[in-house]
């Protein structure tokens, strides 16, 4: 039927990865200030006004508007036993065409952290843009030093593939990234971060 658009949601062993909606605010607002010493290091200066009601309304409408576009994928960790906000990853920059791909971003909160949560996500999420959305090269960034980043990424198939100069801006100056890449059909052997 034209008009209907079925809102993506993945189903790992132990979560639903979904749109946010309006009722995880608090939950997101919560978990994110609770998390902040935790993700400060890894993440761009948020504006002042971050965890407002207003500001996750744009959010709850920017990601609706991106997947239906299919420009983003953002989605929520939720864990199935508790209904608990876990964290979030994005599928963003989805390219088309003879392209085919799409960037990776992710963050969980810290009390959630090292339970294998965002690895399950991850490998999820890559299984969906693979089958159900025919992407063919799925990237990723992080910090050098992020050894968690790095190591969930390559526990997911992801390889190591360089170093983006002043790739993105952190906690307030530019820095570096390693670059990762998870391919459809991947032909190429292990690659190690040098």
């Amino acid at each position: 039927m034209l008009g209907l658009h079925r809102k993506p949601k993945i189903e790992t062993a132990r979560m639903t990865l979904r749109l946010p909606v309006h009722p995880d605010y608090r939950q997101w607002a919560q978990l994110r200030d609770q998390s902040a010493e935790h993700l400060t290091q890894w993440e761009p200066v948020r504006a002042v006004d971050h965890l407002t009601r207003k500001a996750f309304t744009n959010r709850v409408y920017w990601a609706a508007r991106a997947e239906a576009q299919g420009t983003a994928m953002p989605l929520m960790l939720i864990r199935r036993e508790d209904q608990a906000l876990l964290g979030a990853i994005t599928l963003d920059n989805i390219r088309r065409g003879p392209v085919q791909a799409g960037t990776l971003g992710y963050w969980i909160g810290a009390p959630h952290a090292r339970q294998g949560y965002m690895k399950e996500a991850i490998l999820g999420l890559v299984h969906h843009a693979f089958t159900a959305m025919d992407l063919s090269r799925l990237e990723a960034a992080c910090l050098p030093e992020n050894a968690a980043s790095r190591g969930v990424l390559e526990k997911c198939g992801f390889k190591y593939e360089g170093v983006a100069q002043s790739y993105l801006q952190i906690n307030g100056r530019w820095r570096n990234h390693v670059l990762y890449a998870n391919l459809r059909h991947d032909r190429r052997g292990r690659t190690d971060a040098g």
